[in-house]
């Protein structure tokens, strides 16, 4: 059974700099595919960034170019760096893992979950 647990949200102005971090137990991340979604309220999750086993990354148009994603292997921890952030951006961030090694884009692809951390982004 694995369990991921997120750190590193918080309020931030407009053009500011978070880096979300996902710290795994129970699955060797370097095995798998991660990924990171977010939940704005009354919104669907969507799909931010993903690594795949090989260190592959795939964003979502919205964050290309302001977000990051990578894998400390030795940490077991895959981290979210953010910046320029916008309002629209607020939202709750989940890191979610997959029982397999290559990204989808999907909710359903993925079979642990975090249980979120919040990220606010005033203007």
């Amino acid at each position: 059974q694995a369990q991921l647990v997120e750190s590193g949200g918080g309020l931030v102005q407009a053009g500011g700099s978070l880096r979300l971090s996902c710290a795994a137990s129970g699955r060797t991340l370097s095995s798998y595919a991660m990924g990171w979604f977010r939940q704005a309220p009354e919104k669907e999750r969507e799909f931010v960034a993903g690594i795949s086993w090989a260190g592959y990354t795939y964003y979502a148009d919205s964050v290309k170019g302001r977000f990051t994603i990578s894998r400390d292997n030795a940490k077991n921890t895959v981290y979210l760096q953010m910046n320029s952030l916008k309002p629209e951006d607020t939202a709750v961030y989940y890191c979610a893992s997959r029982p397999v090694g290559e990204i989808v884009a999907v909710t359903n692809g993925y079979d642990y979950w975090g249980q979120g951390t919040q990220v606010t982004v005033s203007s």
